[in-house]
């Protein structure tokens, strides 16, 4: 083998490594917290905690279970993040929230400009809306 095969061979797996990682980013992109809007989550911690923060509180709530366990509830769709640090102001987590509606078993009805949420389990019904999802849905013209 010559040194410019070799070459071309370790350029080749180089670009080839990158394009790798290209397409791994979104797996990267989804290693946060993910919560439904109107549901909560058991955050268990690795030691207690002492200060919480919610980047956006209206997208999610954390609240303290006890030293070591929060509940998280989302409370609007979209992403904020969670930062939790002990007495000595060192991390516990500092992790992205992505908070999403569950639409497996809901319907939207679109006339003109009024939305309505039917949550369909079995019968349809009308579904709550938060007042951050409602003021999500007229920020984003309600899709």
């Amino acid at each position: 083998m010559t040194q410019a095969t070799t070459s071309i061979r370790f350029i080749a797996g180089l670009a080839l490594a990158g394009a790798a990682s290209l397409f791994s980013a979104p797996v990267l992109a989804d290693a946060g917290i993910s919560v439904l809007v109107n549901q909560a989550k058991i955050v268990k911690l690795a030691r207690a905690a002492d200060t919480i923060i919610v980047g956006n509180p209206e997208i999610a709530d954390a609240s303290v279970q006890d030293a070591s366990t929060l509940v998280l509830t989302g409370k609007g769709f979209g992403v904020t993040n969670l930062v939790v640090l002990d007495a000595d102001g060192r991390p516990i987590v500092d992790e992205q929230i992505t908070v999403s509606r569950q639409s497996v078993n809901s319907v939207r009805i679109y006339r003109r400009a009024a939305v309505q949420t039917l949550s369909c389990t079995p019968v349809c019904e009308a579904a709550y809306v938060t007042e951050a999802e409602a003021l999500s849905d007229t920020t984003i013209g309600a899709p």
